[in-house]
């Protein structure tokens, strides 16, 4: 193609247009970015489905030679370029918006035009000359927008959920160093925000460990649906322009360049327009999201004070609180991480619904989809690391707080009943609470226990563990 100064000319189906001359994409990528000035996120910021993109195309290029299909010369071109990318190179060049028209068509073309002009230079031609090397006849050859792009996201996401499963066991084994240091510390558990019987401060913090290695398992069973992938399904599913076994020998190829232990779908057409392992991801990344805000809201509410709050914990200080109140320390990394499951939980309706609009043969809506899935996994992936270094790990525990609170509750006499009757526990409870004295204080002033058989019964390992107590 001509090149004059700084830019060369490109020819699509709606005419000529100027592209830089010193760009890797071409026409349709320039179009592209003048069409999907949406989110100034591109593709780009999304290292992971670069890489899946660059991936396909090797397992497309090389299942094609394999077939007789590309020769070897232009095979190796392609090859070499799509491993320069995978290895990091021209990830700039990815310039198409995340959210765009077309169901990802223009991030396909921008994949095509960036390989085939690198390419097309370790062959020794310009780039743009595509009549030697072209984006369509050869870096795309026997795929569709509708099955090389859903195959990258795929990959991509695979990738991305093993971050945050990481991330994940950092969280839960913070959590359970504080459970085996907070193991001995008594304290009264709530149910409503009321006193109900005691527990450790460990058994609370045990819970949060456990809930996060209950989400990674989950995590994990969602990932495993993403292996199933639709390469070779071209435009709807039929393999349309795709000769006999290439669906089988592009996934072995794929297989083979990742490592992942992908599988062709039965069923192409209907693998082409479902998006469910979609929905199901987005599900358990918004269940990930809400148990981790919940575990922060506890937190939060656990440190509050530290004069007209809970104050049963300490949450490490990382930031003055206020630009008014001296001396105040906010729990801003709870709050973050809350503001992240928010997010995440916004983007599950956003997941949704784009799948839900899906018509007929394909689903249009599957960019919102991905950069909606990968801004879930990134942030609570960064979310997960945050609270575990910035937080739970310098947490420290106020058990002369937490011990007075479990002698001054109305909820111990329920873990004296057992002992010394439901009919006296009763009165207790009511002299309790009108009088504002402890239950300890008033069942040895009633001479219902003595001191040594009390301080027995309020041992952390009777009190917060009755069963394992009784079987010692």
């Amino acid at each position: 193609m001509p090149t004059t100064g700084t830019v060369r000319i490109e020819h699509d189906l709606l005419g000529d247009k100027p592209v830089p001359a010193d760009a890797y994409w071409g026409v349709h990528t320039a179009r592209a970015r003048e069409n999907f000035p949406i989110t100034g996120a591109t593709i780009s910021a999304y290292p992971h489905l670069v890489t899946a993109l660059a991936a396909v195309k090797e397992a497309a290029a090389l299942a094609n030679h394999e077939l007789g299909l590309l020769p070897t010369d232009l095979t190796k071109a392609i090859v070499t370029a799509c491993r320069e990318i995978r290895g990091g190179a021209l990830h700039d060049q990815f310039v198409v918006d995340a959210i765009q028209g077309g169901a990802g068509t223009s991030t396909n073309m921008n994949a095509n035009e960036v390989i085939a002009n690198r390419a097309l230079e370790h062959l020794g031609h310009a780039r743009g000359d595509y009549a030697r090397l072209h984006p369509n006849e050869h870096v795309n050859l026997s795929q569709s927008t509708n099955d090389a792009y859903p195959t990258a996201v795929n990959v991509a996401t695979i990738v991305s959920l093993r971050g945050l499963a990481d991330a994940m066991r950092v969280l839960e084994e913070s959590f359970a160093r504080k459970a085996d240091e907070f193991a001995d510390v008594l304290k009264m558990g709530r149910t409503q925000l009321q006193d109900a019987v005691p527990m450790t401060v460990g058994q609370e913090f045990r819970t949060y460990a456990v809930m996060l290695g209950e989400d990674r398992a989950r995590l994990e069973e969602s990932a495993a649906l993403l292996h199933e992938i639709n390469l070779g399904a071209t435009a709807i599913g039929t393999g349309l322009n795709a000769p006999a076994g290439y669906a089988e020998a592009a996934c072995r190829h794929l297989r083979e360049i990742t490592g992942l232990p992908l599988v062709t779908a039965a069923d192409l057409i209907e693998a082409t327009q479902d998006c469910g392992a979609f929905v199901h991801l987005s599900g358990v990344l918004k269940r990930v999201a809400v148990k981790l805000s919940k575990t922060c809201n506890d937190l939060r509410l656990l440190s509050s004070g530290p004069r007209a709050g809970f104050n049963e914990i300490n949450l490490p200080p990382v930031q003055a609180g206020s630009s008014i109140m001296p001396g105040k320390v906010n729990p801003v990394i709870p709050e973050v991480v809350n503001q992240v499951a928010f997010e995440v939980i916004g983007n599950d309706v956003a997941v949704t619904m784009a799948a839900e609009a899906g018509q007929l043969q394909l689903n249009a809506f599957e960019p919102l989809i991905w950069k909606s899935l990968a801004a879930s996994i990134s942030h609570l992936e960064s979310a997960c690391l945050v609270l575990a270094a910035r937080c739970v790990d310098g947490i420290t525990v106020n058990a002369e707080v937490t011990r007075a609170y479990v002698e001054h509750s109305i909820g111990l006499v329920t873990a004296l009943n057992p002992t010394i009757g439901y009919e006296a526990a009763t009165a207790i409870a009511r002299e309790a609470l009108t009088s504002g004295r402890g239950v300890a204080e008033l069942v040895l002033e009633h001479g219902l226990l003595d001191a040594d058989r009390l301080a027995a019964l309020l041992q952390p390992e009777v009190l917060a563990r009755p069963q394992a107590a009784a079987h010692a």
